[in-house]
């Protein structure tokens, strides 16, 4: 999300042409422009992609990195380039949405092609991005007007469900593990364990804003112990209520779910407090 972030709201000044011709080149790369596999392919070809899809993947990856290194695009460029490639990526992964498994397709198509975001005119506003733990940098940052708090609402990493994308995005090349070619568990959030309330409340309470935002859902009764929510309604609004004066708005919403399991009068959830 980091690169992402930037690659959206820090590439004021960027020559969007340059980097246009750039991907014309991603586009043309063909198979036997590769003398041999590369790391994307070995792993992540016939499983999240088309073997071919895979190694091209890999190959724009690397001249990411080979252009910036030689100084041939700015790091603003660099954002720009690599966010575009995740976004591209995950437009025709083999998947249900998510990586924790591939679909188990005999031939996958070719579907890759390189197309660049469109980064958002920021130059006369003042953006700052972080990448910390949620719980340490609210202690940094004061006086906000608005926070918005959405957390994990169950067991699932996000870290382990989106892994090929974080992979591609650092490319430091881990060895990789089990049938969904997973990395050893890295980033795991406390929110996502049994002391999701307590690491919750910890946030909320060191929060310096005049408004805060909470969004969660209902998935208490899942078949599914990985998907059931980690904080009780109850807890979180007693906690939100500490902070100040509570409104609690609902909405029906359509579940996400790839297996079989159905969820009976799904709600999300929206908490406005007025913070004291």
């Amino acid at each position: 999300n980091e690169i992402i972030y930037k690659g959206f709201f820090h590439s004021y000044g960027v020559d969007m042409a340059k980097l246009s011709r750039i991907a014309d080149k991603f586009n043309n790369t063909q198979e036997n422009d590769l003398e041999q596999e590369n790391y994307c392919s070995i792993n992540f070809g016939g499983k999240y992609f088309s073997k071919y899809d895979a190694f091209i993947i890999g190959e724009i990856r690397e001249e990411i990195d080979n252009l910036y290194n030689t100084r041939k695009i700015s790091e603003k460029e660099f954002n720009v380039l690599l966010s575009s490639l995740i976004y591209s990526v995950d437009k025709i992964s083999n998947t249900v949405g998510h990586y924790d498994a591939y679909r188990k397709i005999k031939n996958i198509d070719d579907l890759f092609k390189y197309q660049l975001i469109e980064p958002i005119d920021t130059r006369e506003k003042t953006i700052q991005i972080y990448r910390e733990d949620a719980n340490e940098l609210v202690e940094k940052i004061k006086s906000i007007d608005i926070a918005f708090v959405d957390p994990p609402y169950n067991s699932r990493q996000y870290s382990r469900f989106y892994h090929v994308l974080e992979n591609i995005t650092r490319w430091d090349k881990p060895e990789l593990y089990g049938v969904a070619m997973k990395p050893e568990p890295d980033n795991m959030s406390d929110y996502c364990r049994v002391a999701a309330a307590e690491v919750f409340e910890d946030l909320i309470t060191k929060l310096d804003c005049k408004y805060i935002v909470v969004t969660y859902n209902n998935t208490y009764n899942s078949k599914s112990n990985s998907s059931r929510n980690k904080i009780e309604l109850g807890e979180l609004e007693d906690t939100l209520k500490k902070k100040g004066a509570l409104k609690k708005f609902s909405m029906d919403h359509n579940f996400f779910n790839a297996g079989k399991t159905e969820f009976k009068n799904h709600k999300e959830f929206v908490y406005v407090v007025e913070a004291k």
